[in-house]
């Protein structure tokens, strides 16, 4: 039982999942630009509207700072969007979906997105499952796809 037990906690680990404050965390295999050149790609590919790519390293260069490369890409469905926001129009502060990707200290990349279901609870969205169904689903497949080797 010990075994299993032990075994069930390290598959849990390797396993993106949301932590405490609803991110989906996942390494990739890419730099920052390129997982996110990948990204804007598949998304592009799958008829979602890209809204706009944020990159704040730059931002931070002009402002006279120094930052680890760090963007965001914004991008979205309204088919899957506008139904959430007739639910609770207030989770439109947090729709288009948002994908940002870092280099961290010691040069690992990674990307955070937030977990769908964590809009949903943040929300009080009971009546759009489906949605929020289909949006974790998109979005892990999309992420997957970016940051693979």
């Amino acid at each position: 039982m010990r075994l299993l037990f032990a075994a069930l906690i390290l598959v849990a680990g390797l396993a993106p999942a949301a932590a405490d404050n609803g991110l989906v965390v996942k390494k990739s295999a890419h730099g920052v630009a390129e997982t996110l050149d990948r990204l804007e790609a598949i998304v592009e590919k799958n008829g979602l509207m890209v809204a706009a790519r944020i990159d704040h390293a730059a931002g931070a260069k002009k402002a006279g700072m120094e930052m680890k490369p760090t963007q965001v890409l914004i991008f979205g469905n309204p088919k899957l969007g506008t139904p959430l926001m007739l639910s609770n129009r207030e989770v439109a502060i947090d729709l288009p979906m948002k994908v940002l990707a870092w280099e961290d200290a010691d040069g690992t990349v990674r990307i955070a997105y937030n977990d769908p279901a964590y809009l949903k609870s943040r929300h009080g969205i009971a009546d759009r499952d489906e949605v929020f169904g289909k949006m974790a689903g998109g979005l892990g497949k999309l992420t997957d796809a970016a940051v693979a080797e």
